[in-house]
């Protein structure tokens, strides 16, 4: 099971030779498959080989390619991420609709509860009590949208009163960026457990692939959210893509363990669907921040 995120920004050969990743560019690059969790090809001045490309799904690594602008905007996986997936897909058509919201409920409770947290963490309390008292009033599938009154308080306390996720700024770039990452990582999660992305627990646009990953996404995005609110200003050029890519490799704190944020993903995506297989919504552990 790979640990490493990589990314490819510079013109390159992409090949695949004795169980190597090979990169041959300005400079050579030798990476063993199995230590790669996410391949990012982020120019559109590299070339890949169909060798390569057919050994990283049988290893499961998740390969994202990015337009012309360096951004993200489609990704290769294999047909099947587990043995049994037909039996996988079978359960998870299966899911009890009332688990399923329950599920979801906590998983936006968490999200509150982290995005409270980082407020605390940098010194707006009066923001962070407005949220904790949200906790208190959210109803099953968050029928009330608690989650959308937080996100107000929430992004207007670390960007100011003036911002807007629907206004374009490197802010909002920067986020949206970071988000695209975390889905990718989680959409592999998910795939890797032999269920479909595209049924989820509360998200369920018909134009959308990855409704579940949107659903177990929600307590995660708060380490985006930290990481740009610490580079208020920044413009998202090469190396601040690089660090956003990199934060899936950062060491977080789950289960009483450092462990890092992909090894997490995997960890919870899974209790989360194995849950969901029992029909059984008590005793999820999320992540914390």
């Amino acid at each position: 099971m790979g640990w490493r995120s990589v990314v490819v920004d510079t013109p390159s050969k992409i090949s695949f030779k004795n169980n190597y990743l090979v990169v041959t560019g300005s400079d050579n690059n030798m990476i063993h498959i199995s230590e790669i969790d996410m391949l990012m090809i982020s120019t559109t001045q590299a070339t890949i080989t169909a060798y390569a490309l057919s050994e990283l799904n049988k290893a499961k690594v998740r390969t994202v390619f990015c337009d012309e602008k360096r951004n993200p905007y489609g990704e290769i996986s294999a047909y099947y991420g587990s043995h049994n997936t037909s039996k996988k897909i079978n359960l998870q058509l299966k899911w009890d609709e009332d688990c399923k919201m329950r599920i979801f409920t906590q998983i936006i409770r968490q999200k509150i509860a982290n995005q409270a947290a980082l407020l605390t963490k940098i010194g707006k309390q009066n923001e962070s009590v407005m949220l904790s008292s949200y906790l208190d009033e959210i109803q099953i599938s968050d029928i009330t949208n608690r989650e959308g009154f937080a996100a107000k308080v929430y992004f207007n306390a670390l960007f100011g009163k003036e911002f807007s996720r629907q206004i374009f700024s490197d802010t909002n770039a920067a986020l949206d960026y970071g988000y695209t990452i975390l889905l990718s990582a989680i959409n592999r999660a998910v795939i890797n457990c032999g269920c479909l992305t595209q049924l989820g627990l509360k998200h369920c646009n018909e134009y959308n692939f990855f409704n579940l990953s949107c659903d177990i996404i929600e307590p995660f995005r708060v380490i985006v959210d930290e990481y740009v609110y610490e580079n208020i200003g920044r413009v998202l050029d090469r190396d601040y893509k690089f660090e956003l890519v990199n934060l899936l490799n950062n060491q977080v704190r789950f289960n009483n363990e450092n462990i890092s944020l992909v090894m997490a993903i995997k960890q919870i995506t899974k209790d989360i669907i194995n849950h969901l297989n029992c029909h059984v919504y008590e005793g999820i552990k999320l992540y914390e921040l």
